[in-house]
């Protein structure tokens, strides 16, 4: 991965042990179908939130022990129960889908961070807890790693956002870079613009080395698994930059050399 649907999860996982393969499915296909309610087909706002009330119900019966009705969430407590996975993940995703039905503007990047926070952050603890390795260090690098991820993907796709009515760069932000919604609407990739990019393009990039150092940590398969990821999203942001930030010409994409040059910086660890 990554995917059309959702992201933030690995994004070469036939590098993932066989043992993890399926939990990382089921929590993957639960994302999915989550996403998919909130942002996809011609549902209602009201619609879409009382889908996701649904799986909501369906996480509290898994935390009171009780069997399922979709067979998606019968699969995911499986899952759950065989490697004690933590359930506030789960219920954070769906917080953050159900936030993206009737948010669409963010005053502050404190205010993103939030959402990040709930949106991307809870995969990289799910992943630990598989792997044994959710120590609170761990815990701050993946997280680091993932709202890097997230604001990326928000990078990327300005423009695929503001045509369903979305802007995930800080209001606050915009106004101090002199970047206006007419702009955006209008794909205009002037200086202040570009400016603005590159302010948000560095900070991922911070982040993300923040924290890089999780793929050193975890080792074999799993650490170059997360070494690819770290790769794939400083590889974004490298071709973020090469566009001149201007998004709307040059959507970033990860092609067949990219792939080379990422497995080239991921073994032996290279940030």
């Amino acid at each position: 991965m990554p995917v059309n649907h959702y992201e933030n999860f690995p994004v070469a996982s036939i590098l993932l042990p066989k043992r993890l393969r399926k939990p990382v499915a089921a929590i993957y296909h639960f994302a999915r179908a989550a996403d998919d309610i909130a942002d996809e087909g011609k549902f209602t706002d009201e619609e879409r939130l009382n889908q996701l009330d649904a799986f909501r119900a369906e996480l509290d019966r898994i935390a009171n022990n009780e069997t399922p009705k979709m067979p998606l969430f019968q699969n995911l407590f499986s899952e759950i129960k065989q490697h004690a996975l933590p359930l506030q993940p789960f219920y954070d995703l769906l917080d953050a889908f159900s936030q993206d039905v009737v948010k669409k503007r963010y005053e502050t990047y404190v205010e993103l961070l939030d959402y990040c926070r709930r949106s991307a952050n809870p995969v990289g603890n799910l992943l630990l807890h598989l792997y044994g390795e959710a120590t609170p260090y761990n815990i701050a690098c993946s997280d680091a790693i993932c709202t890097s991820l997230q604001l990326i993907n928000f990078w990327q796709d300005v423009e695929k956002d503001y045509a369903i009515s979305r802007i995930y760069l800080p209001l606050d932000e915009m106004l101090q870079f002199g970047v206006t919604e007419t702009k955006i609407a209008q794909h205009i990739c002037d200086g202040n613009f570009k400016k603005l990019m590159k302010f948000q393009v560095d900070r991922a990039r911070e982040l993300m080395l923040q924290g890089s150092p999780l793929g050193s940590i975890l080792s074999g398969r799993i650490g170059l698994e997360m070494r690819m990821i770290i790769a794939g999203g400083m590889r974004i942001l490298d071709k973020l930059k090469a566009a001149d930030y201007d998004m709307f010409k040059r959507r970033p994409v990860l092609g067949t050399f990219d792939w080379v040059i990422m497995f080239a910086k991921s073994a032996p660890y290279y940030y």
